[in-house]
């Protein structure tokens, strides 16, 4: 089938927009502020049943669910490095070699050949700042200001990283010791401080504070920006900036969350008092499902850690459990995206590629598979359904379910990261709607199902032989095999 081509796709999207009352369109490119919350469960905010009962409400979620649109069914893949891959390609992460989170000192995270949201706002004019965790990359050529960043403030990898100088037997001539990073495009990250528990509490302020700073300067510059905040928070181990801690009275995670609420809020009134609301996408969401870590042992992660809710969701991260996939989605555009509604339609991280790059008039590549699809109209109100009716899931390199309308089908389950994976012979079937924790297998009398999903799969196979994925830790230069 031929593929539209994305410059007259941009064009018609642009004009369209053009027309809708109150539309930025017709002023300039809007702003995009996207926030990637880390293992942030779906049950967590107010706004999904959380807030109160996680101990402490979340008013500024809440209001900005009331003022966009709230998906329920949000979906990412289940592990950090990979759910950002997805995001920052469109494309299955396996395809990238990004399946699974890197353990070892080994080169790993994107190709050069790669084309992120970045780099296609960049084309296009934005001034692109990112400011937390990246996990996509620790070596040469590819940190963010490889990748399409003009400027980036944060760190390298993981937030697990900050306690390894507190462990004992910690080698860190095997692995070094994590520092806190800055960067901009065309240079070479360089130290600002190191990363462990007593700047831990202190870097989502200033991760904060220093995109507030970026929108300000571009604001005043009358640039259109992408800003990229993957924060730190809620992976363990969990502590609040000390403005927090203590403040809700109900733990850490409780002071956590309030945080985060107020955070958000900080950004909120940014755009605000810059005038930049009208011409603004807001985004707030999660990278996967919460980490369900051990309690009531002397493990510092039981001790810095939290499991998380996923609220009706069974599985936590590193599973392929609705737990683990769905998470928390708001997106606000005022005068564009409808104020105070909600969807349960299927819409996965990787259509935000391509939903973002059309709506800024950039251009999505056309010489690989793009997995994610154009959700613009849906998103705008103009169309009640998404253009996506399922996906494949996938736990590491592995294929664990299909995932298609309201139905799930599994090949393979895991409860939980410290789980044992079961493989099944003949496909377990659930119904999202009536089983939402998955528990109740429905193939029979439910044989239909497989039927409608399992050929989604097989055509995602197929291409995965058409266009062979990038191995992990493949060497730049990269170039595609010629088909």
């Amino acid at each position: 089938m031929n593929r539209p081509n994305p410059r007259v796709l941009a064009v018609l999207v642009a004009a369209a927009l053009a027309y809708l009352p109150g539309s930025a369109a017709a002023q300039d490119k809007p702003n995009i502020v996207l926030i990637f919350i880390d293992n942030f469960g779906w049950g967590e905010p107010g706004f999904n049943g959380g807030g109160i009962i996680r101990g402490t409400e979340t008013p500024r979620l809440d209001r900005l669910a009331d003022e966009g649109l709230r998906l329920t069914n949000f979906n990412v893949e289940v592990q950090c490095t990979p759910s950002r891959a997805a995001l920052m390609t469109g494309r299955y992460a396996f395809r990238t070699g990004n399946a699974s989170v890197p353990i070892g000192s080994g080169v790993y995270g994107l190709v050069q050949w790669e084309i992120t949201m970045a780099e296609a706002l960049s084309d296009v004019g934005y001034a692109t700042g990112m400011f937390g965790k990246w996990h996509l990359g620790r070596t040469v050529g590819r940190f963010p200001t490889d990748q399409g960043f003009d400027e980036w403030f944060g760190i390298p990898n993981s937030t697990d990283e900050a306690a390894w100088r507190t462990l004992e037997g910690y080698d860190e001539s095997v692995a070094g010791p994590p520092d806190v990073v800055e960067s901009r495009k065309g240079q070479q990250p360089t130290t600002i401080r190191p990363y462990d528990l007593e700047y831990r509490p202190l870097i989502d302020r200033e991760i904060t504070e220093r995109a507030i700073e970026f929108m300000d300067r571009n604001a005043a510059a009358n640039n259109p920006f992408f800003v990229y905040l993957p924060y730190t928070a809620t992976h363990y181990p969990v502590m609040p900036h000390p403005d927090y801690d203590g403040k809700t009275g109900n733990g850490r995670w409780a002071d956590l969350l309030h945080q985060v609420d107020e955070h958000t809020g900080m950004l909120l009134d940014a755009v605000d008092e810059l005038g930049i609301r009208e011409n603004t996408i807001f985004i707030f969401t999660s990278d996967n499902g919460p980490e369900g870590l051990p309690t009531g042992s002397s493990n510092i992660m039981a001790q810095t850690g939290y499991p998380g809710t996923a609220g009706p969701f069974r599985g936590t991260l590193f599973t392929g459990l609705e737990g683990g996939l769905r998470v928390p989605f708001l997106v606000r555009w005022p005068g564009n995206i409808p104020a105070g509604t909600s969807s349960d339609e299927i819409v996965h991280a990787m259509d935000l590629f391509p939903t973002l790059v059309q709506i800024a008039g950039g251009e999505v590549p056309d010489d690989r598979v793009i997995d994610g699809v154009d959700q613009t109209d849906f998103l705008l109100g103009a169309q009640e359904t998404s253009n996506r009716e399922g996906f494949v899931v996938y736990v590491g390199s592995q294929v664990f379910a299909v995932k298609w309308r309201n139905w799930k089908v599994h090949f393979k389950e895991m409860d939980n990261v410290f789980g044992s994976v079961v493989q099944y012979d003949m496909p377990r079937v659930y119904n999202l709607l009536t089983d939402p924790g998955e528990n109740e297998n429905v193939l029979f009398p439910h044989t239909w199902v497989p039927q409608g999903a399992v050929p989604l799969l097989q055509r995602h196979l197929a291409s995965l032989q058409q266009y062979p994925p990038i191995l992990p830790g493949a060497p730049d230069p990269y170039q595609p095999p010629r088909r």
